[in-house]
């Protein structure tokens, strides 16, 4: 055994026919689940140039090689597609419990193709598969979708992941969630899922991940080991006190907190929405992943009521509070709650009101564009309305759905200044005047501005940390400066991208592995080859994650990406106006000057970012080269 069910379920939705498709140990040694197997399927079976809400685009869920296993954080799955955001590569990973209720079904993943003519839903249990009829759960929002499929199931344990609302009306920044509380927010994959006329899939197993482990004595070991270790790191320990909101207070004290469209990096509010407000005003409970010790979740009331959807993280506060100009912790959770009925991500949705507010604020829209609301920062009205609007829809609505970008080019003039994304994809909410790898990842990253390609900088930038110490397993020999770039800090991020790549196959969370959080690297091996067998070294795993990498690159190169579009907006290059940073900026010669040197380490041309056919083929993608060379003789 190695780790795997060997089973992939095929869905087409034109003709109605599910087919299980075995996968062999030496296939899943080169693509072990999550983005590799994901990008392995999108780069053969997507053609080029597809439009992403036609039904030759190609969905696939895909679990990570240790998701499910009993350690804490392996919990993660990947959607992916084309994406209706950016035209490129898309991905999104979630954790919760769906993705080992599959790996319990008996799946390592599920590929959907074509498109059905009525509305269904997927209802996978123990190896056996079903499309059924999903009209009387169209055009309702989630929290009702999932009570229904439960009930109709007849099992309240049934794992729900679904679409909502903006899914439905094909909002390009659309996502889904599991069990409500989960969520695959970025790249618009629950649009995908739309335009597919899928609203959802139930699963529900029996199976456990220990069946299938080559050691399960060490893997089970391993996982009691490490729960107990959760408390001994700062950064773990801060998350299960916490949560994520806890990183409002110190962004906004290091002059990063984005705030008004990523205008200033202090917030005159922050004291009503940090932590401590958190904490008082809306905190009930705290709640975790399956088999995860760190329980970063945080369950909410909202003006006293319960919300069913989990309380705001840190993403949701800076874009829906600093960075629309709102101080208003209820109204906050209240965006959350809305964003997650409707499931929208509420990073675009939050950056994409922003755009909206700093174009109203410069004369580019009015009151005529807007439907009368005054769409002006600090307007905590004016934001809820546009929430349900835009997953909607209506009015204004319909052309913020459509993402900032789309957005700016319909509005014109100096609107495209104001949108702050990269290939589409709006910015997450860490600023990276204050941490220049982070602005670096958000260029290359193939799905757009993502802020998980990476180790933020600041966790590198201390000797003495126990982030820094556990970094030098992975070859991190020196600490930098957040604010650095030269050849040694990209060095660095060659190194943790590659890793941080790897987790998304294997099907780690962030908040798990090292440098980030309690998991020394070398236990991640531990765990990986007590699951597998296969004795995997520090450089072949890292590896692995290199060749996920590729195989999204390549897919973005036949679309006709190059190193123009990986860029920066041009505010990163403008001096922030206030905070601990104030005047401070990013350079353009230094950037490009960065963006060049990395490159080559990774085996990319400078001028096209393509990967060299001698990479390729060092990462056994010969057969990607192939496709590349096909794809440009027939242009």
């Amino acid at each position: 055994m190695y780790g795997s069910n060997e089973k992939l379920l095929r869905v087409n939705l034109t003709t109605g026919s599910l087919n299980v498709e075995t996968i062999s140990e030496e296939f899943y040694r080169l693509y072990p689940g999550g983005k590799a197997l994901a990008g392995y399927i999108l780069l053969n079976e997507i053609p080029p140039h597809t439009e992403p809400f036609s039904p030759e685009n190609v969905l696939v869920i895909a679990n990570g090689l240790l998701t499910g296993a009993p350690v804490s954080t392996a919990t993660r799955y990947i959607v992916s597609a084309r994406s209706p955001l950016t035209n490129g590569y898309g991905e999104s990973e979630a954790a919760g419990f769906w993705g080992p209720e599959l790996k319990m079904a008996g799946f390592e993943a599920i590929v959907v193709t074509g498109r059905s003519e009525q509305p269904v839903y997927l209802w996978i249990h123990d190896g056996q598969a079903e499309i059924r009829q999903a009209t009387h759960l169209w055009g309702h929002e989630c929290a009702e979708v999932q009570t229904t499929i439960r009930t109709e199931l007849g099992d309240e344990k049934i794992r729900v992941l679904q679409i909502g609302i903006a899914g439905e009306n094909l909002v390009r920044y659309a996502g889904l969630t599991n069990d409500l509380r989960h969520f695959n927010g970025r790249n618009g994959m629950g649009a995908v899922m739309g335009s597919k006329n899928l609203r959802a899939i139930a699963v529900r197993g029996k199976q456990r991940y220990q069946t299938l482990a080559h050691d399960s004595g060490s893997l089970l070991a391993l996982g009691s080991k490490l729960a107990k270790g959760v408390r001994e790191n700062p950064q773990s320990w801060d998350l299960q006190v916490k949560g994520t909101p806890s990183l409002v207070e110190p962004l906004n004290a290091a002059g990063i907190l984005p705030t008004r469209n990523f205008r200033q990096g202090a917030f005159e509010g922050m004291d009503d929405i940090k932590w401590e407000a958190y904490e008082k005003q809306i905190l009930t409970a705290r709640r975790s992943c399956y088999a995860c010790a760190i329980r970063c979740k945080r369950e909410v009331a909202i003006n006293g009521k319960p919300s069913p959807y989990g309380g705001p993280e840190y993403e949701t506060i800076g874009s829906m509070g600093s960075d629309c100009g709102i101080n208003d912790l209820q109204a906050i959770a209240k965006a959350n709650e809305l964003c997650n009925a409707y499931m929208l991500d509420t990073i675009s949705t939050g950056a994409t009101i922003a755009f909206a507010m700093e174009c109203f604020e410069h004369g580019l829209i009015g009151l005529d564009d807007t439907d009368g609301i005054d769409l002006r920062f600090g307007n905590t009205e004016a934001m809820l309305v546009m929430i349900e609007r835009i997953a909607r829809r209506q009015g204004f609505g319909n052309l913020l759905a459509e993402g900032s970008k789309r957005a700016a080019d319909q509005i014109g003039g100096d609107a495209h200044f104001f949108a702050i994304q990269v290939k589409g994809q709006e910015l997450a909410m860490h600023d990276p005047r204050g941490k220049y790898n982070v602005g670096i990842g958000y260029a290359v990253s193939e799905i757009g501005a993502d802020h998980l390609v990476v180790t933020h900088d600041s966790t590198l930038a201390k000797s003495e940390s126990i982030m820094f110490k556990n970094a030098q397993a992975l070859g991190i020999r020196n600490a930098l400066p957040p604010r650095l770039l030269n050849d040694e800090k990209m060095e660095q991020f060659y190194i943790l991208e590659k890793w941080n790549s790897l987790e998304k196959v294997v099907g780690y969370c962030f908040f798990g592995p090292a440098p980030r959080s309690f998991i020394h690297p070398d236990d991640v091996l531990v765990s990986i080859n007590a699951a597998t067998g296969w004795n995997l070294t520090m450089e072949e795993a890292l590896q692995i994650g290199e060749r996920a990498i590729n195989m999204a690159r390549v897919f973005n190169a036949r679309e006709g990406f190059s190193r123009k579009d990986d860029c920066l907006p041009e505010r990163l290059f403008q001096p922030l106006e206030n905070g601990a940073l104030a005047g401070q900026s990013m350079q353009h010669a230094d950037f490009e000057q960065a963006l060049t040197r990395l490159y080559y380490l990774k085996g990319w041309d400078p001028e096209t970012t393509v990967p060299s056919r001698k990479r390729l083929e060092q990462l056994s993608l010969g057969w990607a080269a192939d496709l590349l060379e096909q794809s440009e003789a027939s242009n």
